[in-house]
């Protein structure tokens, strides 16, 4: 999965003598959120068993999410995220892979969650900052 950067796009975007022209020539990948995770957990040297079980995820029910048999909730991608130790763009995009909403640093819930994932937070640590702080947790 090799991803161009934005500002190589945006200059022949730019460039591009027609808006037709740019786009019959450039496609637009959204990858799923299976392949996306599958190109994470080979980027970060993981192992999907381990990842699942660090999420707390039933066995069969993470085997599903990373093989695009099941389309989980945002709860269960973030708990995903936070097992992989995701970036917080990283997390961001397999939560919009899908086709849930992103981290906004606006909502009191999210922000926490947002701190947490910056500050390389578990699981279980940013359940209980949910917690102590009143939110729900995220499993």
């Amino acid at each position: 999965m090799t991803e161009r950067l934005t500002e190589e796009v945006l200059h022949e975007l730019v460039e591009a003598p027609t808006l037709d022209d740019f786009v019959h020539e450039h496609e637009f990948p959204a990858p799923t959120l299976s392949e996306y995770l599958c190109h994470l957990l080979e980027r970060k040297h993981l192992e999907r068993a381990r990842v699942v079980r660090m999420a707390d995820l039933n066995e069969t029910f993470g085997y599903q999410i990373f093989t695009g048999q099941r389309h989980p909730s945002r709860n269960k991608v973030l708990q995903i995220a936070l097992a992989m130790a995701l970036t917080l763009r990283e997390t961001n995009r397999a939560l919009r892979a899908a086709d849930v909403a992103a981290l906004n640093p606006k909502c009191r819930r999210d922000a926490i969650i947002i701190y947490c994932i910056d500050h390389g937070c578990s699981l279980q640590k940013t359940n209980e900052e949910l917690y102590r702080l009143g939110e729900e947790t995220v499993n």
